[in-house]
């Protein structure tokens, strides 16, 4: 009974948001090297621990690094009222703004370039340990980029009293019914602009943010209050979330976005390893030179993960 009382003392409103959640973002990359061609897939199926396990890396990275949290997002209003007036070249639009309005508002398509030609250069060079790790964190910011509340500085709702939309779209969701969806998605293409290509997912990811939330609004008007939340307990803590029948509700009304968004994320991450490993000029993946990571580079990693577990996080929190 103590126990109890004491868990009703502790609840939280919703979960915090970590990007599409470490559910999704993890199972996101473990599906896109189902799309690579033969010369690839035997290296990925071996290194597949690595490029889930740190699918989630950029996300933890944001409690230690004050330059990550732009990386995963474009606040679209924050540069223009239309997203086609935003220069598609970092050089183009950082003339434009400046440093320091790009820091504040989001570079993540061009983060998703810089990212590409690192994972570029380490096929080049042969890294294993870093083929494994830029795959990783270019899914990852694939992943958030397919994220329709990614591309707003209404990012959790806080501007239509819909605090707590983020978590619900991108964690609960995919958590609840993924083990739903169709994830055959084919094979991976060659993309000869990755950069042109980065920017084609952030504008649909933005065309759809008026559904988001407009359909939500419309559904928390029709669906029983009494109904709407559930509670349920995680690491001794009870948590306060939308229940299943809401999110089940919400899922039909926006007719399988969040699926959609999955399987797009899931093929586009598989074609810019296929294209990376193409820009490199196909080297052979079965004699890479197995590196172990430099002592900086482990030290960096273990604080990293000190910092993250500590919970205090830099930025906002998506």
């Amino acid at each position: 009974m103590k126990r109890l009382t004491i868990l009703t003392l502790l609840i939280i409103p919703f979960l915090l948001c970590t990007s599409w959640g470490f559910f999704a973002h993890r199972r996101i990359n473990q599906l896109a090297i189902f799309t690579l061609p033969a010369e690839m897939i035997n290296f990925y199926k071996t290194g597949h621990k690595h490029i889930t396990e740190h699918a989630v890396d950029p996300d933890k990275r944001r409690y230690i690094d004050t330059l990550e949290a732009p990386r995963h997002y474009l606040d679209v209003e924050n540069y223009e009222e239309n997203i086609d007036s935003i220069p598609e070249k970092f050089n183009d639009a950082l003339a434009k703004y400046g440093q320091k309005k790009l820091n504040e508002s989001g570079i993540v398509p061009w983060q998703i370039q810089r990212t590409y030609y690192s994972l570029v250069k380490a096929f080049k060079t042969h890294d294993s340990l870093k083929i494994l790790k830029y795959s990783a964190e270019l899914g990852h910011y694939i992943g958030d980029a397919h994220v329709p509340l990614h591309t707003t500085n209404n990012h959790n709702g806080q501007l239509t009293n819909q605090v707590g939309i983020h978590a619900f779209w991108e964690s609960r969701i995919p958590e609840l019914f993924a083990g739903k969806y169709n994830f055959l998605v084919g094979k991976a293409i060659y993309i000869d602009n990755p950069l042109k290509t980065a920017w084609v997912v952030v504008k649909h990811s933005h065309s759809l943010l008026d559904s988001v939330l407009v359909l939500e609004t419309q559904l928390n008007k029709s669906f029983p209050s009494d109904q709407k939340y559930s509670f349920s307990e995680r690491n001794n803590i009870v948590i306060k979330q939308y229940s299943e029948a809401y999110a089940k509700a919400y899922q039909e009304k926006m007719n399988g976005m969040v699926e959609k968004q999955m399987r797009s994320a899931i093929i586009t991450i598989g074609s810019f390893w296929f294209s990376a490993w193409v820009d490199a000029g196909q080297p052979e993946l079965k004699n890479l030179i197995k590196l172990e990571p430099d002592p900086e580079e482990k030290k960096w990693t273990e604080q990293q993960e000190k910092k993250y577990q500590e919970g205090k996080i830099i930025g906002r929190e998506n």
